[in-house]
C-alpha cells in the first residue's frame, strides 16, 4: 500500500506532499488538481509496467505483450507544472508497505525530464538501498544512466549503466536488467542480485497493478466477450463477463446482489446476463418477475453496478482509482457508494483513491476519515494547486461539529480557508 507520495512540477502540481490510506477521496472544483493527482498515479503505472518515459507520457499501441497504453493528457509536451516553461523535470518520490509484510517499508523516488524523454535519477529503497541511478554522459550525445548496486554489498557497491530513456525498477525486478562492467563486459545483474531484485519485484507488482475504474454506460450496455473475465477494462469492457465469473462463486454473487439492492431496495430481486447469439453475455437485472437488459437501464444504475463488480473482480488490483465518484448517482445513495468502497477495499486489501465534486458526500465521512479526504483547490495567479487533508486545516474539526461539511464545502468556506 502506498502510504505517501510527494509530486513536484507535475502539471498543476508544483509540490505536493500527502500521506494517505485505504481509501482516499480527493474533493474540489473542476480544474482544481484532482485529475492531475490520478495521472500522476498513472505514472508509477506506467513505471511499474516497463514502459519508457516517453511511452508513459505520450502513450504505446496495442504490442504482443500489451494491451493499448494510454498516455497522460497533453502528453509530454504539458507534463511539467503549468507555470514553468515546459522543460524542467518532474520527481515522483512514493513510500509504502509491503501487504504481505506491512512492518516492511519501502521507497521509490525517481526524477525525469519530460520533454527529451530520460530518467535523471532514480533510487529504492526497501529498509536499505537497493540501487541509486545518476546520469552520466560517456561521450556526446550518449547520455545513460550510472547505476550503483548496494544490495550484495553496502560498503562496494557494484556500478553498471543503462540507457535513460527508461526507468531502472521494471528491468532489475524482472531479472532482465543487463548491465556493463568496468571492462565492458556484459552480465546479468539478476543473478548476483537475487534477493534484491525479488524486493524490487514486490514493489514493482503494486505500482504495475494500478487499476482505473471509470465505467462509460454505452460500454456497459454491450455484449461481452463469451470467455470468462477475471477483471474489466478501464471503461468497463467485459463487464457482463465479469459479472457471469463472480457468480461463479455463490458467496460473491450474494454479496454482490446485496450492494444492488441497497441501491433500488424494493425493485431488484435477482441479478444476472442474457446470453447473445453464440454466448456472449448481457447485463441484466430482475425486477418483479421481468428481466431488464442492460440497453433499457440507467446510466446511474448501470455504473453503480459497474463499480460494486470492480469491488468483487477475480484478479483485484492493489491500487484502485475512480474518478467523479458521484456521476450519475442520486445524491441519497452516495452514503451506500461510500460505504461500498470502504467495507470492500478492506476486504480485499485494495487501496482506492476517488474524486468527486459532490458536496453531499462530505456529511457521510467519520473523523477517522478526515486524515484522508483531501481538498484541491487552485491558485488563480499561479496556476499552482494546493491539496490538504481536512484534518490538517485550522479549525476544520472543531467547525464541521457545528455546521455540515456539505455547507462548508457548498458556501465556500473551504475554499477560503488558510
Amino acid at each position: 500500500m502506498i502510504t505517501r507520495i510527494v509530486i513536484e512540477n507535475f502539471k498543476s502540481l508544483r509540490k505536493v506532499d500527502l500521506s494517505l490510506g485505504r481509501v482516499n477521496l480527493f474533493i474540489g472544483a473542476n480544474a482544481s488538481g484532482k485529475s492531475n493527482f490520478l495521472e500522476a498515479l498513472r505514472v508509477l503505472e506506467g513505471i511499474g509496467r516497463g514502459f519508457t518515459v516517453n511511452e508513459i507520457l505520450n502513450g504505446k499501441p496495442r504490442g504482443a505483450t500489451n494491451e493499448v497504453w494510454e498516455g497522460i493528457r497533453g502528453g509530454s509536451t504539458h507534463a511539467c507544472f503549468a507555470g514553468s516553461d515546459g522543460t524542467g523535470s518532474i520527481t515522483v518520490k512514493v513510500h509504502g508497505r509491503l501487504e504481505e509484510n506491512p512492518v516492511r517499508s519501502w521507497k521509490f523516488s525517481i526524477t525525469f525530464l519530460p520533454a527529451p524523454g530520460r530518467v535523471t535519477r532514480e533510487r529504492l529503497q526497501v529498509g536499505e538501498v537497493i540501487y541509486d541511478a545518476g546520469q552520466v554522459t560517456k561521450s556526446p550525445g550518449v547520455p545513460t544512466l550510472q547505476v550503483r548496486h548496494y544490495y550484495a554489498n553496502r560498503e562496494r557497491p557494484h556500478v553498471s549503466e543503462s540507457k535513460n530513456t527508461r526507468p531502472v525498477l521494471s528491468g532489475f525486478a524482472g531479472l532482465r536488467f543487463f548491465g556493463f562492467d568496468d571492462a565492458g563486459v556484459g552480465f546479468d545483474q539478476g543473478q548476483f542480485y537475487t534477493e534484491g531484485a525479488d524486493l524490487a519485484r514486490r514493489v514493482v507488482a503494486l505500482l504495475a497493478n494500478i487499476q482505473k475504474v471509470d465505467p462509460l454506460p454505452p460500454m456497459l450496455q454491450q455484449y461481452s466477450s463469451a470467455q470468462p473475465v477475471r477483471r474489466m477494462g478501464d471503461h468497463g469492457e467485459n463487464f457482463a463477463a465479469l459479472v457471469k465469473t463472480i457468480f461463479e462463486d455463490e458467496k460473491a454473487k450474494d454479496a454482490y446482489l446485496t450492494w444492488l439492492r441497497q441501491l433500488r431496495p424494493e425493485q431488484i430481486s435477482d441479478v444476472g446476463t442474457l446470453s447473445g447469439a453464440v454466448g456472449e453475455p448481457m447485463f441484466m437485472l430482475r425486477e418483479n418477475g421481468r428481466e431488464f437488459p442492460a440497453t433499457v437501464l440507467s446510466d446511474g444504475t448501470l455504473r453503480f453496478a459497474a463499480i460494486a463488480a470492480a469491488f468483487f473482480q477475480k484478479d483485484m488490483p492493489r491500487l484502485m482509482t475512480i474518478e467523479e465518484i458521484e456521476k450519475g448517482i442520486h445524491a441519497s445513495r452516495l452514503q451506500l457508494l461510500l460505504e461500498l468502497m470502504r467495507s470492500q477495499a478492506e476486504y480485499m486489501r485494495t487501496q482506492v483513491v476517488a474524486t468527486t465534486h459532490s458536496a453531499t458526500i462530505l456529511d457521510w465521512l467519520q473523523e477517522e476519515d478526515y486524515k484522508t479526504t483531501f481538498l484541491c483547490r487552485r491558485d488563480e495567479t499561479t496556476g499552482e494547486s494546493k491539496i490538504c487533508a481536512l484534518a490538517d486545516m485550522p479549525h476544520f474539526v472543531e467547525v464541521v461539529k457545528k455546521k455540515p461539511a456539505s455547507e462548508l464545502f457548498s458556501e465556500g468556506w473551504l475554499e477560503m480557508a488558510p
